[in-house]
């Protein structure tokens, strides 16, 4: 790999590039530099870590040596085919370059004549810039999933693997390279993304000649069975020269546009209701119908039947793959229910956790051999996973799941995923995906939403088959608020799902205004997960205002772009969504934290028409406290600046309390 940047002029002497960056050689190296390839082979005396490793059908180590035999390129697809004679092995590359968002997909195959056991192999290995002094990973946690981490390059590795055997909180599938100096919107940043859902690996490696490679690929050893055939999941690249936002813009229209499939496109994205935080368990049918009946009030359009439902769950510790209503609690089956949704002029979405089972269920004390992993295994909030590389454990779900979507207008599925694997393997992922993308086929109007514990299953991947992500079981604002600006890096609000939560959140005790809460969630998929009756006059009052704003703006907002601000006061965290033409945005201005100084730091905004002019209104300037005491021109009405003004001056935001929101509409003149 030569180059990888910006475009170069028409004519550039692609042979002088290449002599251009090649290396010199010392004292202490080899004569000759051996090269950064796509698959770096050890058998070539590289020095770094290698792009394939692979055992012959008796056990015995290959070391590959492949030769190139073949380039095809195709439009804006090109295949690179190489071959080991010796090793009787095809290695094969594609990369999908995409004109309109910029992304690269990159993908590999290894190929033989005979069953290979594979311990490792990289999707084509990319160059990293020696213009850059650190890495951008992503962690997290249950609760406190898209944690940024930077680590300084050094001489060796920078090695993440997850081995959960699913996405994981812990491990996003995700790295950003930025260029010394970028920030969200300046600069130059490389961007990557695994596609995958089963556990991935990543090497960011510098060479003891300076040189650095990025590899991904599925985490090792997860190929348990031998093979003549090995591939990746696509690893989507991106470089950007308007810095971190122009990876996320890129991915954002990229995972939208391009990988998502949507059951009723144009459709506008309706307001969620979801009973869990309300009831848990506890189904009864009158309360569910009040609910109901509230939540269409407040002005949802959906309402999703959580956990509860089905054999004798009461609790976690049974019934996870009965998948039979409870005639307890639904003597009538979801008929009525489903019918008072219809009536209230909502959708009707349902709860499953397909790829699960409790020993306290019918289907275990039948099929115990059903369950991955031992027998003595460690449960996971009372449960083990179903084996999804067996054809006759997807069949049964397949038959379970698609009796209730042929007996009742469901048209939503809440997809579950409550613990991680007891050990790793590829098979788990493709018979999940295989089972989603049979139903998929057979109910194409119902979508789906990819849950695991929150954030524990999102990537490309499982969105190429599901339509929104339940980001974080957290619906804390505060904690939704740095989670959804991270997310953004690779997320578009359209497949993001957030939450208006309790007055006092289930999972960090905090207490948040309903105007902080309401405004945080219409940032994204807008949807309420509270108990509605616990609702003030006010606060149903807000929520209305809230909601009915996010109807009116989602239109626009759905193909918008999220762009992270540099906001100089480290306690605001700003994004602007804007229109791809760039003739509406809106400004949300978080506050996470008190301020270090008495008043509020300018905001810069970004990717405006300097000579342009805006028209710039404070939204809820209602929400201005009696110690906002001063006269800032947007508490008294619109501003009208250029472009200029407002990405080089920024403008300057009345004061306000921590945990609160501004938001500012924009519109160009």
């Amino acid at each position: 790999m030569i180059y990888w940047g910006p475009p170069l002029p028409e004519g550039e002497d692609l042979a002088q590039l290449a002599a251009a960056v090649t290396l010199d050689v010392t004292g202490g190296m080899l004569d000759e530099n051996p090269d950064l390839s796509i698959c770096p082979e050890a058998s070539r005396t590289f020095p770094g870590q290698p792009g394939l490793i692979v055992r012959d059908s008796d056990g015995a180590p290959l070391l590959p040596a492949f030769k190139l035999r073949e380039v095809v390129e195709a439009g804006q697809h090109l295949t690179v085919t190489c071959e080991d004679a010796r090793n009787r092995l095809t290695y094969t590359a594609d990369f999908v370059l995409d004109p309109d968002t910029h992304v690269i997909a990159l993908s590999a195959r290894i190929n033989s004549d005979r069953p290979l056991h594979l311990h490792w192999l990289a999707a084509p290995v990319l160059p990293a810039p020696q213009q850059s002094d650190e890495v951008i990973d992503v962690a997290g946690r249950w609760c406190g999933e898209f944690q940024l981490n930077r680590t300084a390059w050094s001489p060796g590795i920078r090695y993440r693997e997850n081995r959960t055997g699913r996405t994981g909180h812990e491990h996003f599938p995700g790295l950003i390279v930025p260029c010394r100096g970028a920030t969200n919107a300046t600069g130059e940043a490389f961007a990557f993304h695994y596609g995958w859902s089963g556990g991935h690996r990543m090497i960011a490696e510098e060479l003891p000649d300076g040189r650095r490679q990025i590899q991904f690929g599925h985490a090792a050893r997860m190929e348990t069975a031998p093979s003549t055939e090995f591939r990746t999941a696509p690893l989507y690249a991106v470089y950007s020269s308007d810095g971190f936002n122009g990876c996320a813009v890129s991915f954002q229209r990229h995972l939208r546009d391009r990988i998502v499939t949507w059951t009723k496109p144009g459709r506008p994205r309706p307001v969620h209701y979801n009973c869990w935080e309300a009831v848990y368990f506890a189904h009864d049918l009158p309360v569910l119908k009040d609910i109901a009946t509230r939540a269409a009030s407040l002005g949802a359009e959906r309402f999703v039947l959580d956990d509860g439902w089905f054999g004798q769950r009461d609790d976690d510790t049974s019934s996870l793959s009965d998948w039979e209503v409870d005639p307890r609690k639904y003597p009538d089956g979801l008929g009525p229910l489903i019918d008072h949704v219809h009536g209230q002029g909502m959708a009707f979405g349902i709860w499953f956790e397909p790829e699960m089972i409790n020993p306290d269920s019918n289907i275990h004390r039948a099929h115990p051999d059903w369950a991955l992993g031992a027998e003595d295994q460690i449960l996971g909030r009372q449960q083990k996973a179903l084996n999804m590389g067996l054809r006759e454990v997807r069949e049964f779900l397949y038959e379970r799941i698609s009796a209730l979507l042929r007996a009742h207008p469901i048209d939503y599925i809440k997809w579950d995923h409550n613990r991680v694997l007891p050990a790793p393997d590829a098979d788990q992922t493709r018979g999940s995906y295989a089972l989603i993308d049979r139903l998929r086929s057979d109910f194409p109007d119902v979508e789906i939403e990819s849950c695991a514990s929150g954030g524990g299953r999102i990537d490309f991947g499982i969105l190429s088959r599901t339509q929104r992500v339940w980001l974080s079981d957290s619906n804390d604002a505060l904690e939704r608020l740095h989670m959804q600006h991270n997310a953004a890096l690779f997320l578009p609000a359209a497949v993001t799902g957030s939450h208006v939560g309790p007055r006092k959140c289930h999972t960090s005790g905090r207490i948040l205004d309903i105007s902080f809460r309401a405004w945080v969630a219409a940032q994204r998929h807008l949807g309420f997960e509270m108990d509605p009756r616990e609702l003030t006059e006010h606060e149903a009052e807000v929520l209305r205002d809230v909601t009915s704003w996010w109807k009116e703006n989602r239109d626009w907002m759905y193909g918008a772009d999220i762009l992270r601000l540099d906001a100089t006061d480290t306690s605001v965290i700003a994004e602007q969504q804007m229109t791809r033409d760039g003739s509406q945005f809106v400004i949300f201005a978080g506050k996470s934290g008190t301020s270090r100084q008495i008043a509020p730091r300018p905001l810069r905004l970004t990717r405006l028409d300097p000579d342009a002019r805006y028209e710039i209104s404070l939204r809820n300037r209602a929400d201005a406290t009696e110690l906002s005491r001063g006269s800032p021109a947007l508490k008294d009405g619109p501003l009208t600046l250029t472009g200029a003004a407002l990405m080089h001056n920024g403008i300057a935001l009345p004061w306000s309390y921590p945990e609160t929101l501004w938001v500012l509409e924009g519109k160009r003149l």
